[in-house]
């Protein structure tokens, strides 16, 4: 037999091994967790991949994560589309993304989605991270987004609309197609002017509540439409303040036209809101900042100067006065309780002679009673004698000593 060696240690997974090739100098093994280790640590070694992106302010700007995005994904092996792909984006140099784009993902076998409206305050240059995940291989690679936020051309769109679609997720109305389609069927409402996509928000972001999972059941989507022309009869009858009133009472409200939305898009006329910018709001009276000097006031003379006031006399008043009070019900308490006491004499007098009989009796017996406790071998106590006179307290002397007849006669 050949003889007996222990096992090897086992190796927990994802443990780098190092094993010295010469004095000074280790290099890691490849065990079982060091594939995934050596793309993790390929990720800071590879140079990204730079997309640059021209958002403009006030329009919606989408851009679509999947794998046509990350073609690094593919290169080396070829990826089915059926294999599930994480996405996490942040701004460079900040854990989380600028706060007027989102991140959307419904789950790893869909596409990601990067979605918002830029502010004027978000012009300039923005650099956005993108780490893709693939969730069987583990392969990861990252991708840089250049956003140069501009300004938009053409006309402005002072007149916006925003509709609630009850029959689409956000995911859903984020791709060119679907987009287009509102937009057209939109326009049977909203004939004269050009359309524009100008803000997706979904519903859960408004403070919608999650649907239940039912077949057929949607979150919800907010969906803002601009342009240069001014609402159509229909729309402003669909906000009017009777449809509203409908609205409030369970009613459907006021709609003059033929809804072109339906059947693809189910509205909720009774969330659409109206916005018109044409007419610019009046400014707000700005206060102008003074110098901190109040102008001459007839009615109002501050005194120039205080006159000193002596404090003593209120403390005094404040400490003594409370004091003093304490005092007095202190002694009228004391004066009660202890100066009025009545008397022994006065209490035994205004006592009936039997309830004094009663008394002596219960209070002799106990101390009698105290004394047999003492010494066992004492006579029979005179309470129990029959001719002791309970009313009188008369105590006549027995002419048989019973006490000393025992209560059981076998016990002679």
């Amino acid at each position: 037999l050949p003889p007996w060696s222990p096992p090897p240690p086992r190796v927990p997974r994802n443990t780098i091994i190092f094993l010295p090739d010469h004095p000074g100098s280790c290099r890691p093994q490849e065990g079982e967790g060091w594939e995934r280790t050596r793309l993790l640590a390929g990720l800071g070694d590879t140079e990204a991949q730079q997309t640059t992106l021209q958002p403009l302010v006030g329009r919606v700007f989408v851009h679509t994560l999947d794998q046509e995005t990350f073609p690094s994904l593919s290169e080396h092996v070829d990826v089915p589309p059926t294999v599930p792909i994480t996405y996490h984006a942040h701004l460079q140099g900040h854990p989380d993304l600028p706060r007027w784009l989102r991140y959307t993902q419904r789950s790893p076998h869909h596409p990601g989605f990067l979605y918002g409206t830029p502010t004027p305050e978000d012009r300039g240059r923005q650099v956005i991270e993108v780490i893709a995940y693939n969730r069987d291989s583990f392969d990861t690679t990252w991708q840089r987004l250049v956003l140069l936020i501009g300004d938009p051309e053409g006309p402005l769109l002072p007149y916006q609309a925003e509709f609630l679609v009850r029959s689409h997720d956000v995911e859903e109305v984020l791709p060119s197609t679907p987009a287009s389609r509102f937009l057209t069927a939109l326009g049977g409402l909203w004939e004269s002017g050009e359309l524009q996509l100008l803000n997706v928000t979904s519903a859960l972001d408004r403070g919608g509540r999650v649907p239940l999972p039912i077949e057929g059941r949607k979150e919800g989507v907010y969906i803002k439409v601009g342009s240069a022309s001014p609402f159509s009869t229909c729309l402003k009858m669909v906000a009017s303040p009777d449809s509203h009133a409908r609205c409030a009472q369970g009613q459907p409200p006021l709609l003059s036209c033929y809804d072109t939305l339906a059947p693809h898009f189910r509205v909720d006329w009774c969330n659409v809101s109206l916005v018109d910018k044409s007419v610019p709001e009046p400014a707000d009276d700005v206060p102008t900042p003074g110098d901190g000097i109040l102008e001459h006031d007839p009615f109002f003379c501050p005194p120039t100067e205080a006159t000193a006031r002596d404090f003593l006399t209120d403390a005094l008043v404040t400490l003594l006065v409370p004091l003093l009070v304490a005092l007095l019900l202190t002694l009228l308490l004391a004066y009660i309780m202890c100066c009025r006491r009545e008397g022994r004499l006065k209490r035994d007098l205004a006592t009936s002679d039997i309830q004094m009989v009663h008394h002596c009796t219960i209070r002799g017996n106990t101390e009698e009673l105290r004394q047999m406790a003492s010494s066992r071998e004492v006579p029979r106590p005179l309470s129990t004698l029959p001719m002791f006179n309970v009313r009188t307290g008369e105590r006549l002397p027995p002419r048989v000593d019973s006490a000393q007849v025992p209560l059981i006669l076998d016990q002679h």
